[in-house]
């Protein structure tokens, strides 16, 4: 069994709850992420295209319907010419070029570059619109350069047939190197985010999996017999409230074992001396060739009282184990507690006298009223306080004892005039195995038994020092039936 102490562990790891930690809280926040960039990206190159192909509809829509109402009623000759002066004074001819398509042929027949005349871009929006009559887009690749373009192609009419095709053209390499510089930014911040993410994460697995694994390791070594095991306290959290409570509980541990290796070096001892008596003086009776009644009345009383004393013992450590697996039962019934006091007293009162102790009696004059109770059980808690009192407290020659009605309660009080409990025994001398300074004979459970009797009976056992010196122990059970 381990003493106090403070321990250092080695590297700690622990692996699972870091899995589950990564996957159920890293793994969504990036899931999220990548959903939240994919669709600010599409968002943000929809609405660049849109905008680029609404203000080239909106510029074919225009200069289509003026050319359709105002010059192509002309003839031919007169759309040709307006066409070429069109393309000449094209004011954005540096973004957007400006095509005016033969209808039969597919070739450009004027265009505002001047490049790309005679060429037949065979564009699906030429052919839709031609065969429609209706203005149609088109985004996709130029089939002579390969570059990626955008344009919209609106029919021209003459006497309610198609002429001609005015064709708006604009690259996108412009506009795709905004789009990409947006989602590289929105790519950036979503980097930065995840970045804080998993450094919050790594800081939360530093301040709270790595303490919880240095409990785990503590609680390992307790379980292995590390008993009284500490760690250090590093937290004023619920972190240092649960080092405190492990503290607590592996020197918890550590008094119970040492209790429990006390207390079965206690009853060892205590079963071997009546043992020895009875042995020795059993031979000794047997042997002895006078027969002398004085010494066979002595030798025999002093088997029985031995035996008494191994009867007693055993006793408690069958009810210390019912009371341990929660077999310890009540048999209720109507009990006079005046009349269990007194009995027991008087079973005392003769064997305190020959040791020299004065056991005194103050009962009240009023006749108490039965309660409901376990005859056998409370006589036994008496039996147990008195025996109790002249062993830690013989010292003084003087035990009285006392029982009265204080309100809805029957009130038992034994006191001795020994030298009393010292303070810092107090709040353990009810439990199991604890014997403290004490060199007086017992297994150390008699009182957590008569505490749990009472307790069953809804009563209070209580143990402290009387004023003017000696121990006190009052016993309180309901007097209501």
């Amino acid at each position: 069994m381990a003493g106090q102490e403070k321990g250092t562990l080695g590297p700690l790891r622990l692996r699972g709850l870091r899995k589950r930690w990564v996957f159920n809280t890293v793994m969504p926040v990036f899931f999220l992420l990548v959903l939240l960039v994919l669709s600010v990206s599409v968002g943000i190159s929809n609405y660049y295209y849109g905008t680029m192909l609404e203000g080239l509809e909106t510029r074919a829509q225009t200069m289509a319907s003026s050319f359709n109402e105002y010059f192509m009623s002309n003839g031919y000759v007169s759309y040709i010419q307006k066409a070429t002066q069109t393309a000449e004074n094209f004011e954005e001819k540096g973004r957007i070029e400006l095509q005016f398509i033969n209808s039969k042929t597919g070739r450009i027949q004027i265009s505002s570059s001047g490049l790309t005349a005679g060429t037949a871009p065979g564009t699906e929006d030429i052919h839709q619109a031609i065969s429609t009559n209706q203005m149609k887009p088109f985004r996709g690749h130029d089939p002579e350069t390969g570059e990626e373009i955008m344009a919209v192609s609106h029919p021209l009419l003459f006497n309610g047939q198609v002429v001609g095709v005015m064709r708006f053209v604009t690259s996108l390499r412009e506009v795709n190197s905004q789009v990409m510089l947006v989602v590289l930014c929105i790519l950036l911040v979503a980097f930065l985010c995840m970045l804080l993410v998993v450094v919050t994460n790594l800081l939360f697995i530093n301040n709270v999996v790595e303490p919880v694994a240095v409990v785990t390791e503590a609680a390992k070594r307790i379980a292995a017999g590390g008993y009284g095991f500490r760690i250090e306290k590093q937290y004023t959290d619920e972190l240092g409230e649960l080092v405190e409570n492990i503290n607590e509980m592996s020197m918890q541990i550590s008094r119970n074992e040492k209790m429990k290796s006390e207390f079965i070096s206690s009853v060892s001892h205590e079963l071997r001396t009546p043992l020895t008596a009875i042995n020795g003086w059993g031979e000794t009776i047997l042997e002895d060739p006078t027969g002398d009644p004085v010494q066979l009345r002595r030798g025999i009383r002093i088997i029985l009282n031995e035996s008494r004393r191994l009867s007693n013992m055993v006793e408690e450590l069958l009810d210390f184990s019912k009371m341990e697996d929660g077999r310890f039962t009540l048999h209720i019934e109507e009990t006079d507690l005046q009349a269990e006091l007194e009995d027991a007293i008087f079973t005392y009162r003769e064997l305190f006298r020959q040791e020299g102790i004065e056991l005194s009696y103050e009962a009240g004059d009023v006749l108490l009223p039965p309660i409901l109770g376990d005859p056998e059980r409370l006589k036994q808690v008496f039996c147990n306080v008195l025996d109790n009192a002249a062993k830690h407290g013989g010292a003084g020659k003087r035990i009285v004892v006392s029982i009265a009605a204080e309100g809805q309660e029957q009130v038992i009080r034994v006191r001795d005039y020994g030298p009393g409990i010292p303070e810092a025994e107090l709040p353990y001398v009810k439990q199991k195995f604890y014997k403290g300074t004490s060199k007086a004979r017992g297994s150390g459970i008699g009182l957590a038994v008569c505490d749990e009797i009472i307790r069953l009976h809804g009563g209070v056992f209580e143990i402290g020092n009387a004023q003017g010196g000696g121990a006190e122990v009052t016993i309180r059970l309901p007097a209501e039936k």
